[in-house]
């Protein structure tokens, strides 16, 4: 690497090789996704074991996004080359926490000519806290269709930037809105966000509608070409929103949920259409078809801003709301 060759871990290099601004919560981010490699383990070690860190979250909880992100690319170490993970099903079975690293043991299920499955267990304080399955498979040609992109969404240029926002919040702001004041993606909810105030519209039957849009990307250039990084990232980008349209027929915001609100993703479940760059703006289709027993159900499908359908996820999260 010469001395002006962008390091998107490092941040920005100047002519003389020396970093021209502080590392931002993208750099942050990305020096977490950077997993070390550790010996396999198991009884005959025949797991692929990596470890990594955590970003700072809200009361010293590991944000789960980011636990699955380091899931992936765990899983990914291990696959043959041009294999591209096109789907998961993770289910977060315990909280972890920021000061301690977390290590990812990969157990590799199955390598067939076109496919190959990996089953990931994260690993903290010597228990699970995420389980996750996933497949990958090599680029092949086939039919294809998808559903189209909404029409009439007004561009990202056109709609509120969530650090702006985030910028007037006062002081004494609940700990969760501020988080997202050191976001590693810059959001635009189309609408209005729920940071400080609930959903004011109001659909059929009198309550505010399970849906919303949002326009998201990486707060800056990422400076990466690595396709597994890029779904790592979104995978990432997903988790934090996908319980927010069942907040939003509940008639709460961010502030309102605060500490007393119990709440948190229960699983996860993502496919891969096509290629994506998360550093590029990306709109987020959104709703929740029911929540109940205190569970919510949410779903995601992502497009770029020329209507390409790259990616659809689901999870169902506990936010326990009284009746």
């Amino acid at each position: 690497m010469d001395a002006t060759t962008h390091d998107p871990i490092a941040g920005a290099a100047s002519p003389d090789g020396k970093p021209d601004r502080e590392p931002d919560a993208l750099d942050r981010l990305l020096r977490v996704l950077d997993l070390r490699h550790l010996e396999g383990w198991g009884p005959r070690g025949e797991e692929d074991v990596l470890r990594g860190d955590s970003v700072p979250g809200p009361a010293n909880r590991a944000y789960g996004g980011q636990v699955l992100a380091q899931a992936i690319l765990a899983a990914d170490r291990t696959v043959p080359d041009g294999r591209q993970i096109h789907s998961l099903h993770g289910y977060f079975l315990r909280e972890g926490r920021v000061e301690d690293p977390i290590d990812f043991a990969v157990e590799r299920l199955r390598d067939g000519r076109s496919f190959s499955a990996r089953r990931t267990h994260a690993i903290q304080y010597g228990k699970p806290i995420l389980s996750m399955i996933a497949s990958f498979q090599e680029d092949q040609p086939g039919y294809e269709h998808m559903t189209p992109m909404p029409d009439g969404v007004p561009a990202p240029d056109e709609v509120g930037s969530s650090f702006d926002e985030l910028a007037r919040l006062p002081e004494g702001a609940d700990v969760r809105a501020q988080f997202w004041t050191d976001s590693a993606f810059e959001l635009r909810h189309v609408g209005g966000s729920l940071y400080l105030h609930p959903d004011a519209a109001v659909g059929d039957g009198g309550t505010p509608p399970a849906t919303q849009l949002v326009w998201m990307r990486a707060r800056r250039p990422l400076g990466i070409k690595d396709q597994a990084m890029h779904r790592a990232l979104l995978a990432f980008a997903c988790d934090q929103l996908m319980l927010e349209p069942a907040m939003r027929a509940a008639g709460k915001s961010w502030q309102d949920m605060g500490a007393s609100v119990p709440m948190a993703s229960l699983d996860h479940g993502m496919w891969w259409h096509r290629d994506v760059q998360v550093d590029e703006w990306m709109l987020f289709v959104q709703s929740s078809p029911s929540a109940q027993g205190g569970r919510a159900l949410g779903t995601t499908t992502v497009y770029t801003q020329d209507g390409t359908l790259v990616a659809s996820a689901g999870q169902e999260g506990m936010i326990r709301l009284p009746a």
